[in-house]
């Protein structure tokens, strides 16, 4: 866990600015609101590392350098009852995916099942977003994307694999649902960002330099460095050859099913050709196997069993996938969105250089702990 020092922020006004910005860069309004409002669920959710830290970095670097299409002009290439295949039309990913994840949504609801997969996208934003769409329709919900190379196979010291996250969603009775939401490597690569802006140390075991030793620096496996992310697991004797199975998977679902770029062929924000970012979700009617109420009811059962089971000596409390998140949401909803400093004086400077002045106002100052 790391702490500092935050100011909160009224969702609406920083919504609002984060729509602006990206009208300024081209992206028609519709569009800029689903962008904001996936951003800004990063943020509610505690998960700054896919929140306002990345709006000019990952987006406005490539808005600006026209490597990226702001109008999102995506298109379904083909489609049956239950699948869909879409092309992204390199543009902000977060659009796609909204529009993709909601034709699975409703492709279960003729045919219990609908899967949409996605080629020539970009950067989504938190994985979680999509699969929880499926939590409103009663249903499960998959949402899986692979992502620029960062992450060393087992064995090996160059970044091939993305951190290409997993997330399943799942909705329950009175528990909160539960919203699978990992990378496949140790971390995700945002987490990187975030101890290079705080100047701190990583914790050992997220990555290695570029002669594959284990390394505490950021510079030395941020994107585009020299060095790696470990897959989830780390090195092979804490079994890291899990985590890169998993990436594998990620790939293979999401880009050769599609028929998108691979591993290492995947493009980075900053460099001057398409990502070719791939995505896959899927829709899950349950109500095709059991009633739901019947099957909200036992993901309780499972909580409660889970929960009340015995607990490590100095530990009070066992966590379900997504609960911290939920109790960030809820509790920022109230206080305010939080923003580390240099976030948001990254924010003031880019704005300022598009044209659109960063005029929110903080609600209070706070300190903020936010979970490895």
């Amino acid at each position: 866990m790391y702490t500092e020092e935050v100011l909160r922020f009224k969702k609406e006004e920083l919504k609002e600015f984060v729509i602006e910005y990206f009208k300024k860069l081209g992206v028609p309004e519709d569009h800029s609101s689903i962008v904001a409002d996936v951003m800004l669920e990063a943020d509610l959710r505690g998960i700054p590392s896919h929140g306002l830290m990345r709006i000019n970095m990952y987006y406005g670097v490539r808005l600006e350098n026209g490597y990226m299409d702001p109008k999102t002009s995506y298109k379904v290439i083909s489609e049956s009852d239950t699948t869909s295949l879409i092309d992204g039309g390199n543009g902000l990913g977060h659009v796609v995916s909204v529009f993709a994840m909601n034709r699975a949504i409703e492709k279960a609801k003729k045919s219990n099942v609908g899967i949409s997969v996605v080629k020539n996208s970009d950067h989504y934003g938190i994985a979680a977003y999509y699969s929880m769409m499926a939590l409103q329709h009663n249903m499960i919900g998959i949402s899986l994307s692979n992502s620029q190379p960062l992450v060393a196979p087992t064995y090996g010291k160059t970044p091939i694999l993305g951190t290409n996250p997993i997330s399943i969603a799942c909705p329950s009775y009175e528990a909160y649902p539960f919203v699978l939401d990992m990378a496949t490597s140790v971390v995700p690569s945002g987490k990187i960002q975030v101890y290079e802006k705080l100047k701190q140390k990583l914790p050992y075991g997220w990555g290695i330099n570029n002669e594959g030793v284990m390394t505490q620096e950021p510079k030395d496996i941020k994107s585009g460095g020299c060095g790696a992310l470990l897959p989830l697991g780390g090195d092979d004797i804490t079994s890291g050859y899990k985590g890169y199975g998993l990436a594998l998977a990620v790939d293979i679902l999401c880009a050769v099913l599609s028929g998108a770029s691979v591993l290492s062929e995947v493009g980075f924000p900053d460099k001057p050709k398409h990502c070719d970012v791939s995505h896959f979700f899927m829709a899950i009617n349950i109500e095709a196997f059991r009633p739901v109420i019947d099957f909200k009811k036992q993901m309780d059962h499972l909580v409660e069993i889970l929960k009340n089971s015995p607990k490590a000596k100095g530990k009070d409390r066992i966590y379900i996938a997504g609960e911290k998140e939920f109790e960030n949401a809820e509790k920022n909803k109230t206080l305010g969105i939080p923003l580390m400093m240099k976030v948001l004086n990254d924010l003031k400077k880019d704005g300022d250089r598009v044209g659109v002045p960063f005029t929110a106002k903080p609600v209070m100052k706070d300190i903020c702990s936010w979970y490895q």
